[in-house]
């Protein structure tokens, strides 16, 4: 009996008899149509075996990080049709419930997966302590950052810009990925009204490109901090090349240890979904603290639907390879953080679709040099990046995740702000 006869009652549950994929095992069979635009593949029985111990999300990514099982064809049609056939609170894996039951100890034992759980992928983050100390937000911010300058470079672009782009004229590629994020960088310029002088504080400035923009094009002062060393070893470096290094400052430094305030201008770029629901409200109260009188802050952030708030999975694949203790707030949490805070929220501005845009292009990237991906970093996180971004860019066109600038200032005392009165003002319509 071969592999696919034994699996099809098994992995049925999950993926059907539907048209749009086919189910291929180790031994050479399978089922469902042999054109199907979706091929599953199982290259080992040890897919198997994850998926028993863990018959979840994360599950599928431990079988498929490891290359125990493979996602042929186009990567976003098929994690669109596993998220279409997968149960909604398990996301894809296997359904065992007591239908299955069965199905799932007998396959087991006649394909001879029966033992412990295998070990995870190295690529899995396990951090230790209370979430969101300065030492472990650190930990988790090198899980995800310090994988490789070349690496990021070869997935983001030229610009190593790692946030949402913005595609004022278009789709991706016209303009470029690179042209659009710059564009992104000068709407915050803008936003923030920036000029000649402006002491800029850049919270979480990764490879350093907001801030050389800001430097280069509007001749501001800027001090950037991450706590990414390997970044900023980058960001210096760039720094140099751009002939700004007189006007950039870059520290390995947390922003809740930043104490050389005041600032005209705060950019927090991609960096509040590492603050964590509990400590929003301390990160306004520190960044308005910051500010001088009059002072912007831009709050650029992905935001998960209302509702009430998520507790940690530990199933989730995003958790436990992509951000370790990344948390997303809904858009009017971190308005209202803002607020309390003491800033007046003067404009917001969803990319929702812009994101979707920018994730398709760094997929485009890493698929189109692999080889290169490989090399630099191990196949294991090449595997994760691909799912991740795939996946997040689905989240994105469907709504469910979104992005947001929110420009707040910290009004003078006599309440003025001195942001101009209408939106085209401020981006110097």
């Amino acid at each position: 009996m071969s592999a696919a006869e034994i699996l099809r009652p098994l992995v049925g549950a999950t993926l059907g008899d539907d048209a749009t994929v086919r189910v291929r095992c180790w031994d050479g069979s399978g089922y469902g149509p042999p054109d199907a635009p979706v091929q599953v593949v199982f290259r080992t029985r040890r897919a198997l075996r994850r998926l028993l111990w863990a018959p979840n999300e994360l599950g599928f990514a431990r079988a498929y990080v490891s290359g125990d099982v493979d996602l042929e064809g186009d990567v976003f049609t098929g994690l669109a049709e596993l998220d279409r056939l997968a149960d909604p609170a398990r996301g894809p894996g296997i359904v065992v419930d007591g239908r299955t039951r069965a199905a799932v100890v007998g396959a087991a034992l006649r394909l001879g997966v029966v033992g412990p759980p295998p070990r995870p992928p190295a690529e899995e983050a396990r951090l230790a302590g209370r979430r969101h100390t300065r030492r472990r937000d650190s930990r988790a911010v090198t899980h995800h950052y310090d994988v490789g300058n070349d690496f990021y470079e070869l997935v983001l672009g030229p610009s190593l810009t790692y946030s949402c782009a913005y595609f004022a004229d278009g789709p991706a590629g016209s303009p470029s990925l690179e042209a659009a994020q710059l564009a992104k960088c000068d709407l915050v310029a803008r936003k923030l009204g920036l000029a000649g002088g402006t002491r800029v504080l850049d919270v979480g400035c990764g490879w350093g490109t907001f801030a050389i923009h800001a430097a280069s094009t509007y001749g501001a002062r800027v001090v950037g901090v991450t706590l990414s060393t390997a970044q900023a070893a980058s960001a210096r470096r760039r720094a140099r090349e751009a002939g700004v290094a007189d006007r950039v400052e870059i520290r390995v430094q947390d922003y809740r240890d930043v104490t050389d305030g005041p600032f005209d201008a705060i950019a927090s770029i991609g960096m509040a979904e590492h603050v964590g629901l509990r400590a929003l409200s301390d990160y306004g109260r520190h960044l308005h603290a910051l500010l001088r009188p009059r002072g912007r802050l831009l709050n650029h952030a992905i935001a998960r639907r209302p509702g009430p708030p998520d507790e940690p999975s530990r199933t989730s694949f995003i958790e436990r390879y992509v951000f370790p203790d990344g948390e997303l707030e809904p858009l009017g949490t971190m308005v209202a953080a803002l607020e309390d805070a003491g800033l007046e929220v003067r404009d917001v501005e969803s990319l929702r679709e812009h994101y979707a845009l920018t994730l398709r292009a760094w997929v485009a990237n890493l698929e189109g040099r692999w080889d290169e991906a490989v090399a630099l970093t191990g196949p294991g996180r090449a595997r994760v990046w691909r799912l991740y971004m795939a996946g997040s860019a689905l989240a994105f066109e469907a709504n469910r995740l979104g992005v947001n600038q929110v420009l707040a200032v910290r009004p003078d005392i006599r309440g003025l702000s001195g942001v101009p009165r209408t939106r085209g003002a401020l981006l110097g319509g």
